[in-house]
């Protein structure tokens, strides 16, 4: 094998290379990570506004709760006064009935609004109970993407592994001004730095070659380095 026939090896396995590092840097699972990850956030802020609203229900309910507890022990007085024998004028008497059927109609409309505050908590819980869930699967499907993250790249690490070790015997069986030229021209010409000339096409930009530069191609010597005249790779021929 040429020597320049090598470099268009060493090409390949760079490209090679590269193509791996491409696709573990891109692996589907990521996006599905990061979708997963959004989803554990938005999920999270949902549970906070609901949880706030929940929050909101129970305190306005211990709140009529306890105005409840206060009115009935009001009641009570009253009732105990009404009942008790310590007052016997007819009209502190009817006053006191009249309180004591006030405080029970309070009553009752605090009652109403407990029950109120107690069927507003239903929904909630409700979806306090479904986010939770959801929270949970999201976090579960999140796990499962970073675990399959891993498999893969440690699936790739291995074939790159393989072909950075064939890359580096190849490129060692070359001359290192070679290589460094041939680095060069790959920085330069985007990543691939030799092409095959096929017919009279330059392989690298598949452009046809005019008769003039065909024929200078051809007939140089084959330890010559020549160029595509339209893309300036190095052409092996």
């Amino acid at each position: 094998m040429g020597t320049f026939d090598q470099l268009l090896v060493l090409q390949e396995h760079d490209t090679t290379v590269e193509q791996l590092q491409h696709r573990r840097a891109s692996l589907p699972e990521r996006e599905q990570l990061v979708a997963h990850r959004r989803e554990v956030v938005v999920i999270e802020e949902q549970r906070v506004g609901v949880q706030q609203q929940r929050d909101d229900v129970a305190r306005t309910q211990k709140r009529l709760e306890d105005e409840v507890a206060s009115v009935e022990a009001k009641v009570a007085d009253v009732h105990g006064k009404l009942y008790g024998g310590s007052v016997t004028s007819p009209r502190e008497l009817q006053a006191l009935q009249d309180d004591e059927a006030a405080l029970k109609r309070h009553q009752g409309n605090v009652e109403d609004k407990v029950l109120e505050q107690m069927e507003l908590a239903v929904p909630l819980d409700d979806e306090l109970e479904r986010l939770a869930v959801a929270a949970v699967d999201s976090e579960a499907a999140a796990t499962h993407a970073e675990q399959a993250i891993m498999v893969a790249e440690a699936e790739i690490d291995v074939e790159l592994a393989a072909v950075s070790a064939e890359r580096d015997a190849i490129a060692g069986a070359v001359d290192s001004g070679l290589v460094e030229r041939y680095e060069q021209l790959r920085h330069d010409l985007g990543g691939i730095a030799v092409a095959r000339l096929v017919g009279a096409n330059c392989g690298g930009c598949h452009l046809t070659l005019s008769s003039m530069e065909l024929d200078r191609v051809r007939h140089s010597p084959p330890d010559e380095m020549v160029f595509c005249g339209e893309c300036g790779r190095l052409l092996v021929h």
